[in-house]
């Protein structure tokens, strides 16, 4: 690793350019590595929030280069960007512009009001920004610029602006210094700029070169998983982000692990996502939130991902043991459960009637309707009687002298009437199929526990990694030149969350083991006795 690249030296230069700034860690370090990476910051907010001096500071980052700064109003002409006209060049019939001191020849530039830009110098600051190539006259000139500082109070409204607003890869929303920093900000004297030694300082050959070799990182597969899970749910949030954009941010998490010492990306360069995606201030949040209850996933499956197959599993498992199928005897019949209880190889037998969900019965033998007609008919053509048509009948002839008017409900036999099944209205009703729970065969208990083993390896790899990852968690975050440190708490909290998820998954996924094992297997003989008789 050369000395541009080496962690220490970016990390000193990181440190003497924050020197005397109050709670603007977060520019100066977006600021850099935009640079290092070939692209640019935009600082959204409101002024005298320090965003011209950020760019300031990052002109000293960098020796031998030039440094252009420019307030843009809608006013703006062409010649206070890229260089008045060539007055010898238009005497020889050649549109040219004299460029020197101006932003085509310019390796930092700060451009405060940036979408104030009108049409007149758009397309010319398109082509800079995205290309370092500046049309002049006849020719395309090769502009030396590294990065462009772009400030404004507010978002673009128009559609126009768009296309500018997208080639700033980082963006950040500046605010004013917070209740607990204003004493520290109050106390700084002078305008004094940071000393930053040249040893310290770097090129514009030293940031292609950074660029050249992060190309050679590598982006390994939970990285990928991780991009692709947001890149879903950045437009399930109607966050709109181009597929150039997309290539754009792995070459910035390529070189944020090369300048960190490693080839090869990890979750934590990540870190850096919340800054390149949101096209409202208020989005970097939720990104933010978003990719925080990730920092656990160290491989390809996510928690969420291993939760989601459980509860798979967990269903299954439900399924199978719930499943209920009929039973048979020795020979293969299906067995059924008579109306008395018994496991018979009949199909049907006789049963008390009913009326929709009413029992039926037969007439008392001595009865009367209301309109004192005797009941000849007990059965009353297989139709029988409920309980409440047998209430309105009396028992006794009312005609009669010595017999005393009584209703069915009343009477004093009614009790033992009803429970004679002699008295019950039978038919021949189908037997319920005699169930029990599923066998399965040998094979598919064999294969679902076999499966399962495949999950709890694959749930305990994970743990395994999940706790090497906390245990690097912390000199990880500390040492990366680009994370903030106050990361590190957010990052602790949610990976102690994940640890207790996998545990609880480990915990499921033996239940579920053992649940498959102690299913019902097939038998070839059930040993079952059943009543041949019905």
């Amino acid at each position: 690793m050369s000395g541009a690249t080496n962690p220490e030296r970016l990390k000193n230069l990181r440190d003497s350019l924050l020197k005397d700034l109050v709670e603007r860690d977060l520019p100066i370090r977006l600021a850099l590595i935009a640079t290092l990476a070939g692209e640019h910051l935009l600082m959204v907010g409101p002024p005298g929030t320090a965003k011209s001096l950020i760019a300031r500071r990052l002109h000293l980052a960098f020796s031998e280069s030039n440094y252009f700064e420019r307030l843009l109003t809608r006013f703006t002409v062409p010649e206070e960007l890229f260089g008045p006209l060539s007055i010898k060049g238009l005497e020889e019939d050649r549109y040219e512009r004299l460029t020197s001191s101006y932003l085509p020849k310019a390796s930092i530039a700060f451009l405060d009001e940036i979408f104030k830009a009108n049409s007149a110098i758009l397309n010319s600051l398109l082509t800079l920004l995205n290309e370092r190539e500046f049309d002049n006259g006849a020719q395309r000139e090769k502009s030396p610029l590294i990065a462009v500082i772009g400030a404004s109070n507010e978002l673009p409204e128009s559609e126009e602006l768009d296309a500018l607003f997208d080639r700033f890869l980082l963006r950040l929303h500046v605010g004013s210094v917070s209740k607990d920093a204003f004493p520290q900000l109050i106390g700084l004297r002078g305008h004094a700029a940071p000393d930053v030694p040249d040893s310290l300082k770097l090129t514009a050959q030293d940031a292609q070169e950074i660029q050249a070799l992060a190309e050679l990182v590598e982006v390994p597969e939970d990285v990928v998983a991780l991009l692709c899970a947001l890149r879903e749910w950045c437009m399930a949030e109607s966050i709109q982000i181009s597929d150039r954009r997309w290539r754009k941010i792995v070459k910035l998490l390529q070189v944020s692990a090369w300048t960190n010492g490693r080839e090869m990306v990890s979750i934590w360069d990540c870190w850096l996502l919340q800054h390149c995606l949101w096209n409202k201030p208020e989005d970097r949040e939720k990104i933010y939130e978003w990719y925080a209850v990730r920092v656990g996933a160290s491989s390809a499956m996510d928690p969420s991902q291993l939760t989601r197959i459980v509860v798979a599993w967990e269903g299954q498992l439900k399924r199978d043991q719930e499943s209920r199928s009929q039973m048979r005897d020795e020979q293969g019949r299906l067995l059924f459960k008579s109306h008395a209880g018994n496991i018979v190889t009949g199909v049907k037998g006789p049963a008390q009637a009913k009326r929709g969900e009413e029992l039926l019965y037969l007439s008392p033998a001595e009865s009367w309707n209301k309109n004192n007609i005797k009941i000849v008919d007990r059965l009353n053509s297989n139709h029988g009687f409920t309980l409440d048509e047998l209430s309105n009948l009396n028992i006794s002839n009312p005609n009669h002298w010595d017999r005393n008017n009584t209703k069915f409900e009343h009477w004093g036999n009614k009790d033992s009437y009803l429970s004679d099944k002699n008295n019950w209205l039978m038919t021949e009703q189908p037997f319920s199929p005699s169930v029990e729970p599923t066998r399965h065969k040998k094979l598919y208990i064999s294969d679902k526990v076999s499966q399962i083993d495949v999950l709890t390896s694959k749930v305990a790899n994970y743990k395994d990694e999940l706790g090497r990852h906390i245990q690097s968690m912390e000199a990880e975050i500390k040492n990366h030149i680009w994370v903030t440190s106050d990361f590190l708490a957010t990052a602790a909290k949610n990976l102690k969350q994940t640890q207790h998820e996998v545990e609880t998954l480990i915990i499921r996924v033996n239940k579920i083991h053992d649940g498959f094992k102690s299913l019902p297997i097939e038998s070839d003989v059930s040993g079952l006795a059943c009543d041949e008789s019905l």
